[in-house]
């Protein structure tokens, strides 16, 4: 460990490996506590000293991912440990998690150019799309690999192609049965019939870019006024009973003073809208850098911001983190809603998910108070996939809160039951890593995977990892792929 790493006061709180944000080149790291926050602190021999906050509210820190180290190994390995990590993503046998959801690129085409963009779409010359026969045949190749598998379409802007109903319809045919959409929305409010078409060849669900309830916000992200589009994409779905999750981008100063309107917005729209999934920016793709820690948010905030402006409409001890993939990666809320809109926490489950809680309940326990249990086998990755599968579709009928759990239906009457129906409404949130403040730890628990045009499996943060000349380690974008395992 580098001297200079561990030269200040701050308190060490573990050792870790990250990279240099510049090079790209794995070096030492610490997670170190200062004041009320922590930060992850690395040297780079060549580029020097970096220091990022990935935390704030250290009393928080240790408890949350406390008991949540469970994992399950992937079945099927695609590559040999050669560099290390990040380097031989395939997934290596160094990989601690099993894919739980697989992100498919359809397109680098987009109908948009935002100024926060993975993949930076649209900024160069997009080469030709892939072929549906060449989609569905990753999706065969898939299978080999231990699926199937949740599926994420996504891009660029996946509805721009004129095949995607026929691409989901195929893929389905081999056994999926899960199969979401990354979308701007566009399309969907503008062809009122395209989300019964999309819903008729098996799409399970829309995720909806949703960064605000003003057209400020959309001018400053998206570069356009959205938000009458992105309300009519969402009736569009709803009168076609397709299921949608709000997907909205944080930047802070520019859009965290909306998560409470975010939120009920969503729940004005329920059962349509089914979730909100909050991203916290991070700094890649078309965003790769000149950012400082003001610009940054932590689930801590976010949790607290969620409780403040709902005004205890949702509150903190309702939201724990993630087991199945590494605790600091994401965390959630389940809720269920009445035929009024009224909110009931549903019982904090035992065991969760990157997408939501996967097994049986438990009593209800703070933010900071936080227990999950030790063993983590592949069974339940396969619980959180069937979890999203449900709680992210349009429900086909009331849905029933857990048998004996809070907020149960009593069904020994029918007029009970009617007046007690409810559905379920989903919050959480994913903290996408970049080279400032990547965690190979995280990184290698990672189970939200992209599948590279060699057919490999690369964690999501590893493929759209981007150093600050735009060099990147899988994804080919606005720099040179700078070794063999790159898109080029």
């Amino acid at each position: 460990m580098s001297a200079a790493i561990s030269s200040d006061a701050a308190r060490v709180l573990s050792a870790t490996e990250s990279l240099c944000p510049v090079c790209l080149q794995r070096i030492d790291a610490e997670r170190v506590a200062e004041s009320d926050a922590v930060y992850l602190r690395k040297t780079c021999p060549m580029h020097g000293h970096f220091k990022t906050v990935i935390w704030r509210g250290l009393d928080t820190y240790e408890n949350w991912g406390k008991g949540c180290r469970t994992h399950a190994r992937p079945p099927v390995c695609g590559s040999e440990v050669e560099r290390g990590c990040p380097f031989d993503c395939g997934l290596c046998p160094d990989h601690r998690q099993h894919t739980c959801c697989v992100v498919l690129d359809v397109t680098e085409r987009c109908n948009l150019a935002c100024s926060v963009c993975f993949a930076s779409a649209g900024s160069t010359a997009a080469k030709s799309d892939p072929t549906a026969d060449e989609i569905v045949g990753w999706c065969r190749s898939l299978i080999e690999l231990g699926g199937p598998f949740n599926i994420h379409l996504s891009g660029g802007e996946p509805t721009v192609r004129r095949d995607l109903p026929e691409i989901i319809r195929r893929i389905r045919t081999l056994g999926y049965t899960y199969i979401q959409l990354n979308t701007n929305g566009l399309r969907l409010a503008t062809d009122r019939d395209y989300a019964l078409e999309l819903k008729a060849a098996g799409l399970t669900c829309v995720l909806l870019q949703f960064d605000g309830v003003t057209d400020d916000v959309y001018q400053s992200i998206r570069g356009r006024a959205l938000l009458d589009l992105k309300k009519k994409a969402i009736a569009n779905c709803s009168d076609h009973e397709l299921g949608v999750v709000l997907v909205p981008t944080l930047v802070p100063g520019l859009n965290t003073g909306q998560i409470g309107d975010i939120l009920r917005e969503a729940v004005r729209n329920a059962p349509a809208v089914r979730a909100v999934h909050f991203q916290p920016v991070s700094y890649f793709g078309r965003y790769p850098s000149g950012r400082t820690d003001d610009d940054r948010i932590t689930f801590p905030e976010l949790i607290r911001l969620i409780e403040e402006q709902t005004s205890g409409m949702f509150r903190a001890e309702q939201f724990y983190p993630a087991s199945g993939e590494n605790p600091y990666c994401s965390f959630h809320g389940k809720f269920w809603l009445d035929a009024e809109k009224r909110v009931t926490a549903a019982p904090r489950p035992q065991v969760s998910s990157c997408c939501g809680p996967a097994v049986d309940s438990a009593p209800q326990s703070s933010l900071v108070q936080l227990s999950m249990p030790k063993t983590f086998q592949e069974e339940s990755v396969r619980r959180a996939q069937r979890f999203v599968a449900q709680h992210w579709s349009y429900p086909s009928e009331p849905e029933c809160a857990e048998a004996n759990g809070a907020g149960a239906i009593d069904i020994s009457s029918f007029d009970k039951f009617l007046a007690d129906k409810k559905t379920s409404f989903c919050i959480s949130g994913m903290a996408f890593q970049d080279a400032w403040n990547v965690d190979l730890e995280r990184l290698r628990e990672c189970f939200l995977h992209v599948l590279s045009p060699q057919l490999k499996l690369v964690p999501l943060c590893a493929y759209n990892l981007t150093g600050v000349s735009g060099e990147t380690l899988y994804r080919c974008s606005t720099g040179a792929a700078r070794w063999t395992g790159a898109l080029v």
